[in-house]
């Protein structure tokens, strides 16, 4: 879901400063999410206008193109399913979605699992029924329609909130922010139904710090991705030095994959979900489904590429170093493989300069067989190689016994 407003750097700068008082803990919510969560959802194509007819066709083409077989399970419905509550707070869907519990059904019956949406505030960010004083109700409403997946979006928390109770108190709002957040976690852990919940709070006060404590599975790490490199790239550089706070049952979350939208290059697509997949990053494709190309479905069904992304052990690459526009970033992997990915950043149709791989800053000190993840072919990486990338495009390899 896309937030309305552009969130103020100084803001965010000011937040990340800030040391929460000590809130208790709820309870761990049953596990989920050992791996990063694949999936499809519903906003970047069909945005507001998303129905149950929607969700369903989105079902059988994530079954029929094999992205089901590829790991892609959760099938989630973003902003605007929602109605009006009745006398009791019990909410309800809207026309679009005529029987929720029927839809669930209809996606478990494929193989997959249903995700929702809703805000900790008292609208969502279009403007319809958040969970405000409703948590327990509405988690217990999810469990009963069998839902797996919740994404929690801040939007209205913040002026119905944050701005109204605390005014000008940056800490005291960060402490609301995080007891709406905690009091959701303890809501879904009551249900005694294993959903997945991911915190979308584009980042705020460190979020990486304490979403594991309060139940959260995966967290927005920054603002809102949009489908161009530039946005694409500056949330890559964002998540370096967050590898440590990424693992097995809670991950950052560096938003949607843009794979096949906009005016994305094939490179471009090809870097995003690479890096996306060193990042342990969940795979959340947002695409057209319908008339999606042949070399998207390529790329988003590439099995070298998202065992990468499902590794069991749950390390997110690491940035290594750069030369000119070429950065180098690395994963370990279960087993004592390593996987490497060396990117050409820049806008230029090859780098500046030649590149030439610096084995000894990967930790590796001799020649190494690798597999580069895109073409299949075996490849062996040497001290000082050149390397030569057109703009935006990567080499990704694994290295099955590094030396």
């Amino acid at each position: 879901m896309r937030f309305s407003a552009s969130l103020p750097l100084a803001a965010i700068a000011l937040a990340t400063l800030i040391t929460l008082a000590p809130i208790s803990s709820a309870p761990q919510v049953p596990k989920v999410a050992a791996t990063p969560p694949m999936g499809w959802n519903s906003w970047n194509y069909f945005a507001g206008k998303v129905t149950d007819k929607d969700i369903r066709d989105s079902a059988d083409q994530i079954v029929a193109s094999g992205m089901r077989d590829a790991g892609y399970i959760y099938v989630n419905i973003d902003d605007t399913w929602e109605g009006e509550r009745d006398t009791s707070g019990v909410l309800h869907t809207n026309s679009k979605f005529p029987d929720m519990k029927a839809l669930a059904d209809y996606v478990h019956s494929k193989g997959l699992k249903l995700g929702i949406y809703s805000s900790p505030g008292p609208k969502t960010c279009a403007g319809y029924e958040g969970s405000l004083g409703h948590e327990e109700q509405d988690a217990q409403l999810y469990a009963s329609w069998g839902i797996d997946y919740l994404k929690y979006d801040l939007c209205s928390f913040i002026p119905a909130v944050m701005e109204k109770q605390a005014p000008n108190d940056k800490a005291a709002q960060m402490r609301l922010m995080v007891a709406a957040y905690d009091k959701m976690g303890k809501a879904l852990k009551a249900t005694g139904r294993p959903i997945v919940y991911s915190f979308c709070q584009y980042g705020w006060d460190n979020v990486w710090e304490w979403a594991p404590g309060i139940g959260g599975n995966l967290w927005r790490t920054t603002g809102d991705i949009q489908a161009r490199w530039q946005s694409i790239y500056d949330i890559l550089s964002q998540q370096k030095g967050l590898a440590s706070y990424a693992g097995p049952g809670h991950w950052n979350d560096p938003d949607m994959l843009e794979v096949g939208n906009g005016k994305l290059s094939l490179a471009e697509n090809r870097t995003h979900f690479s890096m996306w997949a060193m990042l342990a990053a969940p795979l959340l494709a947002g695409n057209d489904l319908p008339n999606m190309k042949p070399e998207v479905k390529a790329i988003l069904t590439n099995r070298d590429v998202i065992a990468i992304n499902q590794d069991p052990l749950g390390h997110q690459a690491r940035y290594i170093y750069s030369g000119g526009q070429v950065e180098v970033w690395t994963r370990d992997l279960k087993g004592g493989a390593k996987a490497i990915a060396i990117v050409n950043v820049g806008s230029d149709v090859y780098s500046t300069h030649p590149f030439h791989l610096d084995l000894a800053q990967l930790g590796l000190h001799s020649t190494q067989h690798a597999k580069d993840l895109w073409t299949g072919k075996a490849i062996d990486l040497t001290n000082n190689m050149l390397i030569e990338l057109p703009s935006h495009d990567i080499l990704l390899l694994r290295i099955a016994n590094p030396r």
